[in-house]
């Protein structure tokens, strides 16, 4: 590689690492208010005006929390937990394309990529209630390991159903495809759509599929030892992953940074405004789903996985398959 194009490659990553941090900060400002809306209550109003200031206050309170470390913790895998979550949240925005022309890595298997970076995230949990030593935190770390295995299987059905019908998994050529493929397909891939939100939601243990975290079971999950800087990264590494499968999802069902329908003169407003106004949407409807729906129990979160969207999502997949197959 050129050092020209190593040069480009960092602008890039700056570009992107940068306001992805400070998107994830002002995230958990936006989800508060938000929420606060909906349930008739005015949120953080207080640092700064109109409470803009709260994530920097928050971020300055962890930053300067004493790091606890429990007295039998296994130090060197509890340290290397929160860094694992943080860097595989990170490392997926390099095969994300921004626009056709803004994407730091246009690898042919950027699909595969994700899929399998994602999982890595696993390791990160796992390693989190395992090095802790702590009952609670341990049980909150398999639950998680369980949920998100489960979970990633759906998402690999989906994800196949999206690959059968743009027959690619460079994310790019997927997004430039999508105006081309026929009506019936574009029919076919909203009830996987429905199906691949509902699994991701699962996957990012959001709402209603908090479990790992729950206070009342678990006393805040996988995560209870941590404290500080270390617990800001597993915070951190939550909420990229929310916005990069809010991403994954725009980029396979919606188009990515084109407009909406394809419309001509509505390419007059710049690619990457549509990119992450699409994506603001899901992550409104996460946080929309967070402030409606009680939590599920475990035994439920299961069943919904494996005894519904399982089915579901493969029947799909075995329908797609024979629709692109008689069509080819």
């Amino acid at each position: 590689m050129e050092i020209s194009q190593i040069y480009n490659c960092l602008i890039k990553i700056i570009f992107l690492i940068i306001p992805l941090i400070l998107s994830v900060a002002y995230l958990t400002f936006f989800e508060r208010k938000i929420i606060g809306a909906m349930q008739l209550r005015k949120g953080p109003n207080v640092t700064g005006p109109y409470g803009l200031l709260q994530p920097i206050a928050d971020a300055l309170k962890l930053i300067f929390k004493e790091i606890i470390i429990p007295e039998k913790a296994d130090v060197k895998l509890f340290l290397a937990a929160p860094v694992i979550t943080f860097i595989t949240a990170l490392g997926g925005w390099a095969v994300i394309p921004i626009t056709s022309e803004f994407v730091i890595s246009d690898i042919n298997i950027g699909l595969l990529y994700l899929i399998a970076i994602s999982s890595i995230g696993v390791y990160g949990i796992i390693i989190a209630g395992w090095s802790s030593q702590s009952i609670y935190a341990f049980l909150g770390s398999i639950r998680s390991a369980a949920q998100m295995i489960s979970y990633e299987i759906v998402i690999g059905l989906c994800l196949l159903s999206v690959i059968t019908v743009h027959q690619s998994i460079n994310l790019r050529e997927i997004v430039i495809n999508h105006a081309s493929i026929t009506w019936h397909s574009q029919i076919l891939l909203i009830p996987v759509s429905i199906i691949f939100f509902i699994a991701i939601l699962a996957e990012t243990n959001r709402h209603p599929f908090d479990i790992p975290e729950a206070e009342s079971e678990l006393v805040a999950g996988y995560h209870v030892e941590y404290s500080s800087t270390l617990f800001a990264m597993f915070f951190l590494g939550e909420y990229a992953n929310m916005i990069i499968m809010s991403a994954l999802l725009v980029l396979c069902f919606f188009g990515g940074w084109m407009p909406p329908f394809n419309i001509n003169f509505l390419h007059i407003i710049p690619d990457f405004i549509w990119f992450f106004s699409k994506v603001s949407i899901i992550i409104f409807m996460f946080i929309w789903i967070r402030a409606s729906l009680p939590r599920y129990r475990y035994d439920q979160l299961m069943s919904l996985g494996w005894k519904k969207l399982l089915p579901i999502s493969f029947i799909l997949f075995i329908i797609i398959a024979i629709t692109e197959r008689i069509n080819y």
